[in-house]
């Protein structure tokens, strides 16, 4: 079972999604339309290119089956309904302009299968994405990667960068694809009132992990309401604030395609780039703004 890393499953101490103030677009960057990045998560919202068009509009091909269902009951959220949305509004901030392709193996209570996953995973490595992001992972019992999982990602074209976010349950214990040697690892850093950026109480960690992030952010979302048995509901309007090592790793996605694009260098080169500082904190990689 995979499960995606951006909050409220299977234990994980990430939390609940907020409703946030919007947020204004960063100024497209031309040169990023010719870059492609996929998106394997949740979909992503029916309506995303009208209700953010100024984030997400001509920047990806509408396509029925990468639709989020989103919601549990009416205007509901499941536990990660939006979570694709809000992965996609990460990268768009990152590498404002990038062409990208969202995909569905999670569903809105972010649950997926290894299979699907796969099959994803092949299909974007035939579409030739520069990078693709995975907000998503899972444990195995003897904390040894999965054969097929291991096999689809050494099987992508040697040009495609592989993130993955490195999983919100606070062990050293390696989290899958994140781990697998091909992968960027990505864990999650937060930011003190005081301005200093300590490592997230919440994020996994490891000798596994290459980089880090601010993994509380702000960013895209969809209408609707938050609700749990015995709590009122909350409403959202586009926006939400949410934290996890699945919107630390998009940020490193994101910074990987602009630093491709300013550079004019392939996603490798742009990857070894941005981790050729030196370690932010033992088993947390570098850090990348």
């Amino acid at each position: 079972m995979i499960v995606g890393h951006g909050g409220l499953i299977m234990g994980n101490p990430g939390d609940r999604p907020y409703p946030t103030d919007p947020i204004s677009a960063p100024k497209s960057d031309e040169r990023l339309r010719d870059v492609r990045v996929g998106v394997i998560d949740t979909g992503i919202s029916s309506g995303a290119d009208s209700d953010h068009s100024d984030w997400f509009a001509e920047r990806y091909v509408k396509e029925a089956d990468d639709v989020d269902p989103a919601f549990s009951n009416g205007d509901v959220f499941a536990l990660q309904g939006g979570h694709g949305t809000f992965v996609a509004g990460v990268i768009q901030n990152a590498a404002p302009g990038v062409t990208f392709d969202p995909e569905v193996a999670l569903d809105a209570n972010g649950f997926g299968d290894e299979e699907r996953l796969c099959r994803k995973i092949t299909e974007l490595g035939r579409k030739k994405v520069n990078v693709l992001n995975l907000s998503l992972g899972c444990f195995t019992e003897d904390d040894v990667a999965s054969e097929p999982m291991r096999r689809t990602i050494e099987a992508l074209p040697d040009d495609i960068v592989v993130v993955a976010s490195a999983g919100n349950q606070g062990t050293q214990r390696p989290s899958w694809p994140a781990a697998l040697c091909r992968v960027t690892a990505v864990s999650a850093a937060e930011q003190t009132k005081d301005g200093a950026i300590i490592p997230a109480w919440y994020s996994n960690w490891g000798h596994w992990v290459d980089a880090c992030a601010i993994g509380n952010r702000a960013s895209t979302y969809l209408k609707g309401e938050w609700k749990l048995p015995g709590e009122g509901s909350t409403p959202f309007a586009l926006w939400a604030y949410w934290y996890g090592t699945s919107f630390a790793a998009p940020l490193v996605t994101g910074r990987i395609a602009a630093t491709m694009a300013s550079d004019g260098i392939t996603a490798a080169q742009a990857r070894d780039k941005l981790l050729s500082e030196p370690e932010f904190h033992p088993g947390y990689g570098v850090f990348v703004k």
